[in-house]
């Protein structure tokens, strides 16, 4: 029998970026201020019933040691914290590389769990990429070559900044959507890197991805950030949602709490990060029927 979680409720932060040095006013970004952002959306989040707060990457811009100041602040939650390495936690010494899923409190770089009866799916899209493997391993030189291929065929999101997923990964990945579907779990997937609608800063393996998740009865959202200007698309019934960057503008903030359901997402932005109510397809209401109320 399931259990009636009433509905479920994330605090959302992507991409604060944080670093001890001065703004890049060209990019918007103003990475000393990403602390006093993270306090604020602590404060914030502390003052609701939330069942977790994710980070969806990009904690920092480079250099390990400012890990540690962002902890600190997020070290302040009083609700669980679901943490996700992005392109730029990897600009760490070689030797550290390795240290940035332990850092951030990860079980693996992909791994589920479920929160009242919802899955939630974290992927790993930094496993093939020129920056998170070590040197020498053979997963950079498979995202060396493959980069390389897709800059000669003119793709778009053909940088070295994206990355993608290996064949093992996307298994697991299919296995967990088709366990999630027979245990009649309704399910929400996190990842660093937008899939769907496609951009210059989509997963290398976005299209293959967005297809598998919009095919799957039990997906509701997948929800990521990289992209800092945000968006928001459904394919399939699955609500794409990217969240905007915390680091960009010098004051303005960016965060979000959603709430699933049983009709609807509704996602209640902070700063730069709007507000959006997203309808469920009937037959994911027909999911999530029994398991969350409406309103």
């Amino acid at each position: 029998m399931h259990e009636d979680i009433s509905h479920l409720r994330l605090g959302i932060i992507a991409d604060p970026q944080y670093d001890d040095r001065d703004p890049d006013p060209a990019q918007g970004r103003y990475f000393r201020q990403s602390l006093a952002k993270l306090e604020e959306a602590v404060a914030h989040f502390n003052m609701q019933s939330l069942d977790a707060v994710v980070v969806l990457g990009d904690l920092i811009d480079r250099g390990f040691e400012n890990l540690a100041p962002v902890l600190a602040r997020l070290d302040a939650l009083k609700a669980p914290r679901i943490l996700l390495p992005g392109n730029h936690d990897f600009m760490v010494r070689p030797d550290l590389l390795m240290g940035v899923y332990d850092a951030l409190d990860m079980p693996a770089p992909y791994h589920h769990r479920r929160i009242k009866g919802l899955r939630l799916i974290v992927i790993d899209g930094n496993e093939i990429s020129v920056f998170a493997p070590p040197v020498g391993d053979a997963r950079r030189g498979q995202a060396e070559r493959r980069l390389s291929e897709m800059q000669a065929s003119g793709a778009a999101n053909a940088q070295a900044w994206n990355a993608g997923m290996s064949i093992e990964q996307k298994d697991w990945l299919r296995r967990q959507l088709d366990e999630a579907d027979k245990a009649g779990e309704p399910v929400i997937i996190l990842g660093h890197y937008p899939l769907h609608p496609f951009t210059d800063h989509c997963l290398w393996d976005a299209e293959e991805i967005a297809a598998l998740l919009a095919s799957s009865p039990a997906a509701l959202a997948y929800l990521c950030g990289h992209d800092h200007r945000g968006n928001c698309a459904e394919r399939g019934g699955v609500h794409f949602i990217n969240a905007c960057g915390m680091v960009d503008t010098e004051s303005d903030n960016a965060f979000a709490v959603l709430t699933v359901y049983s009709d609807r997402i509704e996602i209640v932005g902070h700063g730069r990060e709007p507000s959006r109510s997203l309808s469920l397809s009937p037959e994911k209401r027909r999911r999530t029927a029994g398991l969350l109320t409406v309103s």
